[in-house]
């Protein structure tokens, strides 16, 4: 039996790659530095996923799976130095931390003349090859670099299942069951592999991968993260409680409709096909059995409100391409509100003012005018239906002469 490794125990890890890999005829060893979940996977071997919906649930038994601790090196370096795959879902602030590990097994690797190692990397961060090659080539000589080159692919993988904080109701008496919605597929970049593409349940190897990697940031995670920010605003707990909100659902489809366009006339793509997944995106928000939380998917508004990212990331896109990012700015200002809030910040026009400087680094004074003049609605007490209303005026005024 082939074997692969999942850097990485958590939700992403058992509930999403590790299952995939298992049920594609992987033996499948866990390195995590969680004891209790080390200690159970590699004793029973095995450990249940349950996918829930709305219409019910469905559990699963994922099986030849062990377990190892991250902080014994050589345990984890042997097991990276004998598999045929490996993937990594720690968190991109983790991932430093495990690079060690890697190199000491790459090492063991090439000593004792093994093949070509393919590491698909499972984390939400831009250019997420480029600083995992950095990282560990930071510790490798000249020679060895030469060999990484030739033998280790780094793989890029954009994660679209949604798989939520795991309460103890999910749990259900079982410490290791993983709930997550059924939509379960693995976008890769396929130019990436080095050697055979190895045959994975699910996962769909496609080039170029960055539309990928645009289209899951600036569409699934920016229209989620609009749905949590102005959920939060009127006191919605869960994500599908915010997204039965009418004015919440038009403002999010319309900021993900925003986007699709952009990213059509950037990449040359079917608007058509991006509307489905709109469509579909919108559908999988509504699942109440997922339980999936406002202040989960609006967690690190530093993060999302970054240059690059979800939110001022997609605008600056769509504003490249000629779309008007009025609602994507909605949902901008009220990450603003959250991430003052967060911080522990009197809210106001100054501060908002600097972190859209310092934080999102956003020079476009246009731009950062519209987000401002959202987020002084919000501070006065505008409604959601004021929101959209303002924004439904923004976008028909940038749409005369056009239609």
């Amino acid at each position: 039996m082939k074997k692969a490794v999942m850097y990485g125990g958590g939700n992403i890890g058992r509930g999403f790659i590790g299952a995939l890999m298992s049920r594609s005829g992987y033996e499948v060893t866990f390195i995590d530095v969680a004891e209790a979940v080390v200690t159970r996977l590699s004793t029973e071997h095995h450990y249940p996923v349950r996918i829930v919906s709305n219409e019910g649930n469905e559990d699963l038994l994922i099986e030849n799976v062990t377990a190892v601790n991250g902080n014994d090196a050589e345990a984890a370096s042997e097991a990276i130095a004998q598999c045929d795959l490996m993937a990594t879902a720690v968190g991109a602030r983790i991932l430093k931390f495990i690079i060690p590990n890697i190199v000491a097994g790459l090492r063991k690797r090439w000593a004792s003349g093994g093949g070509p190692l393919n590491i698909i990397i499972c984390e939400n961060l831009n250019d997420a090859n480029k600083v995992v090659e950095g990282m560990i080539k930071d510790q490798l000589s000249q020679e060895e670099k030469a060999v990484f080159d030739r033998s280790v692919g780094l793989v890029e993988a954009s994660i679209g299942r949604m798989v939520p904080v795991q309460t103890d109701e999910m749990k259900d008496g079982e410490p290791l069951r993983v709930c997550v919605e059924r939509y379960g597929f693995l976008p890769v970049d396929k130019a990436a592999f080095k050697g055979e593409i190895p045959a994975i349940k699910d996962m769909v190897p496609f080039e170029p991968f960055d539309f990928f990697v645009k289209r899951k940031l600036f569409i699934h995670n920016m229209g989620h993260a609009v749905t949590a920010y102005l959920g939060g605003l009127v006191g919605c707990r869960y994500i599908f409680e915010a997204i039965d909100i009418p004015d919440i659902r038009i403002i999010a489809q319309n900021a993900m409709l925003e986007s699709a366009l952009a990213l059509s006339r950037h990449y040359g793509v079917a608007l058509g096909d991006l509307q489905m997944h709109i469509s579909d995106l919108l559908g999988r928000f509504t699942n109440a059995a997922l339980k999936d939380t406002c202040e989960r998917v609006g967690g690190d508004p530093a993060r999302k409100l970054g240059p690059d990212d979800r939110l001022i990331g997609s605008s600056l896109m769509a504003i490249k391409e000629g779309v008007t990012p009025a609602y994507i700015c909605v949902g901008a200002a009220a990450a603003l509100k959250r991430y003052l809030d967060e911080a522990g910040e009197e809210q106001g026009e100054e501060a908002a003012g600097k972190v859209l400087a310092e934080v999102s680094r956003l020079e476009d004074a246009s731009l950062a005018g519209t987000i401002m003049d959202y987020y002084k609605m919000i501070l006065s007490g505008a409604t959601l239906k004021d929101l959209r209303n303002a924004a439904d005026k923004a976008k028909a005024a940038s749409l005369k002469g056009i239609i």
